[in-house]
């Protein structure tokens, strides 16, 4: 499978992979705990600081970032349309800032590296008899399959504009299924080879 890692080593590479997940989720819980925009739209500018701060990205980064714009706009839209413009800015905020901050991670951050973390979190739950590392496993498949999805959707996309001179939309759901499963079905008899059962 394709990944968004960034080969070209940045400031953020350099920091251990549990530190970045750690302040990828005491921010997000931190975001959670209010919704005054005075303090979630300077948290925007901080997210967006440390993702430009990067340097550039491959075009379907920018793609998703702006496909996630598009869905905070309308979050915001439909809380502004209800009455609550508050509550819509406050939301929109929210995804945009965890929205940099994960994919800044991604980008910085190998698969193994946060397979190793996963499986040093849930260490403590071998002794209750929970299989670790499948569970570990598990997690960073799933991770892995959601960065895929967007990088073969950014491909089919640009094959499509390529023949057609315009977006694929929702005509591109079908083929992306079948792709998808494709993937997941070659991943999972690799896995059965692997581990014999």
């Amino acid at each position: 499978m394709q990944s968004l890692y960034l080969e070209q080593r940045t400031w953020l590479h350099a920091w251990r992979p549990g530190l970045k997940l750690l302040f990828v989720a005491a921010m997000g819980t931190a975001l959670f705990l209010t919704n005054q925009a005075l303090i979630l739209l300077p948290a925007v500018v901080i997210c967006a600081g440390v993702f430009l701060s990067l340097g550039p990205v491959a075009p379907g980064v920018r793609r998703l970032l702006v496909s996630v714009l598009i869905g905070a706009s309308f979050v915001a839209g439909f809380h502004v349309a209800m009455g609550q413009a508050a509550l819509g800015i406050a939301s929109a905020a929210r995804l945009i800032a965890m929205a940099l901050l994960g994919v800044s991670l991604t980008l910085t951050t190998r698969h193994t590296e946060l397979l190793e973390v996963f499986e040093w979190l849930l260490a403590p739950l071998a002794r209750l008899g929970v299989p670790v590392n499948r569970l570990s496993l598990l997690l960073a498949l799933m991770m892995r399959f959601t960065e895929h999805f967007f990088l073969q959707w950014k491909r089919l996309d640009d094959a499509h504009r390529v023949r057609t001179g315009r977006t694929g939309g929702w005509r591109l759901l079908a083929p992306l299924t079948i792709q998808m499963l494709v993937t997941a079905r070659r991943v999972a008899d690799t896995l059965h080879a692997r581990l014999g059962k």
